[in-house]
């Protein structure tokens, strides 16, 4: 079976063992009262890694996750893990969440609530989504790429193959960061089964080219060097669009 039920893991060694760690950190020398002006401020660090290492409790974050459904999508030798949320509505649109690098699904978990139940939000009941929230090959729970390759283009096809084995023909996408890439190439490749598309934060949109025939069919993308950070350079659909209001209903 391509799709299988996911229980998060727990383990107090691995717990024990980072607290461990942390308590070893070896801080390095800094100007006293230079604040931020060199990188991230000394003190404020140790508060962080004192917090996870005394006070933030593993075991209770993962009960709160677990309310949630999560399953597996196994395809070749990759697991994709992914968090998928019925919608409370008469005919609830589906869309995919992709969180950035670097991230997490969590980035995307406050949103679930509001877009599968909006009448608990002072929303219209017939506007809400049945929410799926993957984490990206190599992200999260999902396991790491065993070959090159593993591009946006690529991850594209690889959750464009996992909402059809949810029963969803036609689905909305949205993307930040590197997940702006992702469903950018599901425009680009599967536009037909597209609704719309929500994508912010787009790396390099301020310098992207119109990609080359060759470019679009090879899925290959271009490495921005600057601004303080290396971006995957992808021309997506950078307008947004408007959702539209013939909703699919998804097989069960």
């Amino acid at each position: 079976m391509a799709i299988q039920p996911f229980q998060l893991p727990y383990s107090a060694n691995a717990v024990r063992d980072l607290r461990d760690r942390l308590a070893r950190t070896r801080w390095p020398d800094t100007i006293p009262g230079s604040g931020w002006e060199y990188g991230f401020e000394l003190e404020y660090l140790q508060r962080v890694c004192r917090h996870w290492q005394e006070q933030y409790d593993w075991k209770a974050e993962i009960e709160w996750l677990s309310r949630l459904h999560h399953l597996q999508y196994i395809t070749g030798d990759q697991s994709i893990h992914f968090v998928h949320e019925r919608g409370r509505g008469p005919a609830p649109i589906p869309i995919v969440l992709f969180h950035g690098w670097p991230g997490s699904f969590l980035e995307m978990l406050n949103l679930v609530p509001r877009l599968t139940d909006p009448a608990s939000h002072g929303g219209d009941s017939a506007d809400s989504f049945d929410v799926i929230v993957p984490s990206l090959p190599g992200f999260g729970f999902s396991s790491r790429p065993t070959e090159r390759g593993m591009n946006t283009a690529r991850m594209a096809s690889l959750f464009a193959e996992l909402m059809s084995e949810l029963g969803y023909e036609r689905f909305a996408s949205h993307g930040g960061d590197f997940g702006a890439g992702v469903s950018s190439w599901l425009g680009h490749r599967h536009a037909a089964r597209i609704i719309g598309l929500h994508l912010n934060y787009i790396p390099g949109v301020l310098q992207a080219r119109p990609p080359t025939r060759r470019g679009l069919k090879s899925g290959r993308t271009t490495v921005s060097r600057g601004r303080g950070h290396v971006g995957r350079r992808v021309w997506g659909l950078t307008t947004i669009f408007s959702f539209a209001r013939r909703k699919p209903s998804p097989t069960d």
